[in-house]
């Protein structure tokens, strides 16, 4: 059964953002990974864990950049499904279709085994 993992958000003011989500709206930190060869922060908050299938929210600090402009800040959804191959396929079959009758081409990401993100 596919289930919705987390959506990305950029943020310009990493604590002042997990203020909010945490004090403010009552969520909790689930985890942090700071990457500095990456010049990144990700922090994930959430009512309960992505394993419980509740969706989550992930905020993306990049070093240095402290706004983004309206509709630069959200980055993906994430989207758990049992069968990433086949899930892969069905939407490049389906997207092919689409896109021949726009004109656009559109490009379905692999990531992790069991993870995609478009």
């Amino acid at each position: 059964m596919s289930s919705f993992l987390h959506t990305m958000l950029r943020v310009g003011d990493l604590d002042r953002s997990v203020d909010f989500y945490t004090r403010l709206l009552g969520m909790k930190e689930l985890r942090r990974n700071d990457v500095p060869d990456g010049k990144y922060t990700l922090v994930f908050v959430g009512f309960a864990p992505e394993s419980t299938g509740a969706g989550v929210i992930e905020l993306t600090y990049n070093y240095g950049v402290e706004k983004y402009e309206m509709g630069t800040a959200f980055g993906h959804i994430a989207i758990g499904v049992p069968d990433i191959y086949a899930t892969c396929e069905g939407l490049r079959a389906a997207v092919m279709r689409h896109d021949e009758a726009l004109g656009h081409h559109r490009q379905v990401q692999r990531r992790q085994r069991r993870r995609l993100e478009v």
